[in-house]
């Protein structure tokens, strides 16, 4: 017990510096077109339980039904329960940074035209996974760190529908829609 809590802590310690090291990294730029066509979306889930509501952007961007993909973080989950969303965890936490959750690799596996990392939380595993996506624009939360996102919004988290019509607003300003 001892050392498994002991790994954990050297686990985030390392995961912290390799986040220092890419967040220093000028960010590797994705020959996309201009145009949202696939999207990316981080949910913290444990302070907003609804994130099926991402796919509400399909019909109000018109994209195609598989344009979307949604991978939800819980502090603790049940790996046997049904989730309506891939689900990753601390306990996905590897060494040097890595989240070793076959979810987290297929979700890394894409390139998004845009990438929403919908949390206000400074959370390790999100914010490693928000780094690490490959997209033409992040969006982020008001609270997030600025070198990771592009394009932040001041939003509450438990106000979607603000953060829907605020995104589509920004969104027809830089021409994206």
């Amino acid at each position: 017990m001892f050392i498994r809590g002991l790994q954990d802590k050297f686990k985030v310690k390392s995961g912290l510096k390799y986040l220092k090291e890419e967040m220093e990294k000028p960010p590797v730029p994705v020959n996309r077109e201009k145009g949202i066509t696939s999207i990316g979306c981080i949910v913290d889930t444990d302070n907003f339980q609804k994130a099926e509501a991402f796919y509400e952007l399909i019909g109000d961007f018109s994209l195609k039904p598989n344009a979307i993909k949604i991978i939800g973080y819980k502090r603790e989950y049940d790996k046997s329960s049904p989730y309506a969303i891939q689900m990753f965890s601390d306990r996905d936490l590897g060494w040097k940074g890595q989240i070793e959750n076959g979810y987290v690799l297929e979700f890394l596996g894409r390139e998004y035209d845009m990438l929403i990392s919908y949390y206000e939380e400074d959370n390790l595993l999100m914010k490693l996974l928000s780094v690490r996506a490959k997209a033409r624009l992040k969006v982020g939360l008001g609270t997030q760190d600025l070198k990771v996102n592009d394009l932040i919004l001041s939003t509450p988290l438990k106000d979607f529908e603000l953060f829907k019509s605020e995104l589509k607003k920004y969104l027809k300003v830089l021409k994206e829609l």
